[in-house]
């Protein structure tokens, strides 16, 4: 697990791709690239278990950390994507610092925590005795929270500061849409929104990520302002390469 060690490197800029597609192909088609972050989704996407630890799997081979956006907060739902060799579990909807530490303390052993000690798969994922997991790799899982509501926005000083937080994500889709605004990223409102939530990371020292970014011009805008991981959705770069690809078909159709 190094991704932890790449997130406390202050100048160190990483890229990330949220799957969104259940496959274990696509997995490993992005973690061949060179990606440093692949989320499997949980929360919008029809993976279930069995596909989660072979997308997890996926990765193996690579420097690429499979991360799992879950469903909710539930540790069981926590433990389970740990305990099937994820490196770091993505949480959506923290609204509140109680909310974000309890989300550490899902990921964390006793008496740090409250994770349940099951290591049968996520010992051969990392090449260790299963008693040797948690001595090993127990501390060097990644806490990432997605920021997505108003309410994890007027909290987001306090949400910032829980130990244990190793980064957060500005969600603009949810976000737009908890303030009344969907899908307006231009709205003077949501513009306000994720500048306070860039200087609450700054200030706090917390990594943050942000997208969809896809082209050079929207990933070094993010950097320029301080963002540390960028990315996008593999289901839409695939729609946006194949349209293309489409669209330069139907040009010659029409000549």
């Amino acid at each position: 697990m190094r991704l932890k060690d790449k997130l406390r490197e202050p100048g160190r800029r990483l890229s990330s791709e949220l799957c969104v597609i259940p496959s274990a192909a696509v997995a490993q088609a992005l973690a061949v690239t060179g990606l440093d972050i692949l989320y499997i989704d949980r929360e919008h996407a029809a993976t279930n278990n069995e596909t989660m630890h072979a997308m997890i799997t996926a990765t193996q081979g690579t420097d690429c950390a499979a991360m799992v956006r879950v469903i909710d907060h539930n540790p069981a739902n926590v433990k389970l994507a740990l305990d099937m060799g994820a490196e770091g579990i993505m949480f959506p909807l923290v609204n509140t610092a109680e909310e974000a530490a309890a989300c550490v303390a899902s990921m964390r052993y006793p008496p740090l925590g409250v994770r349940g000690w099951g290591a049968f798969v996520a010992h051969s994922r990392w090449s260790v005795p299963p008693l040797d997991y948690l001595p090993t790799y127990g501390d060097k899982t990644v806490c990432c929270l997605l920021i997505e509501t108003v309410s994890a926005v007027e909290n987001i000083d306090a949400i910032l500061t829980v130990e244990g937080v190793d980064m957060a994500f500005v969600a603009p889709f949810d976000l737009s849409t908890s303030l009344g605004i969907h899908g307006q990223f231009d709205h003077p409102d949501f513009r306000a929104a994720v500048a306070r939530i860039e200087a609450a990371a700054m200030a706090a020292g917390i990594p943050l990520g942000g997208g969809p970014a896809n082209t050079k011009e929207e990933i070094e805008a993010l950097f320029e302002r301080g963002y540390r991981v960028v990315g996008g959705f593999d289901i839409l770069q695939l729609k946006r390469v194949v349209g293309e690809m489409v669209g330069h078909v139907r040009s010659y159709q029409n000549k």
